[in-house]
């Protein structure tokens, strides 16, 4: 089974798109789509009916966007980073190419 370059819980960075620039922690990733959720990142408005558990309304929810326009964001470089596998006490690891250091 291949490594995946984005997991759930990850830190990205959105390299494209009308929210180029903006970060945010993966929610759910979808390998099959090619799709990810990122928390604050592509939100749209949408227009809920009132029911016992909300109060209805227009309500933000962040909608899936292509994992092409993701990159693993590096904390120490403060940008996106490549990333490549290796090893680390016989489990294989994704590393950074920026700074070195396993994701």
């Amino acid at each position: 089974m291949a490594i995946s370059r984005i997991r759930k819980n990850d830190t990205v960075i959105v390299v494209s798109g009308n929210d180029a620039g903006k970060t945010g922690t993966v929610l759910r990733v979808d390998p099959r789509k090619g799709v990810a959720v990122v928390g604050g990142v592509n939100v749209h408005k949408k227009a809920m009916r009132r029911t016992e558990k909300n109060a209805g309304g227009l309500v933000d929810i962040e909608l899936p966007i292509r994992l092409c326009k993701l990159m693993p964001y590096d904390a120490e470089a403060k940008k996106g980073t490549r990333v490549k596998t290796g090893e680390k006490d016989g489990k294989k690891v994704r590393i950074g190419t920026r700074s070195g250091k396993a994701l």
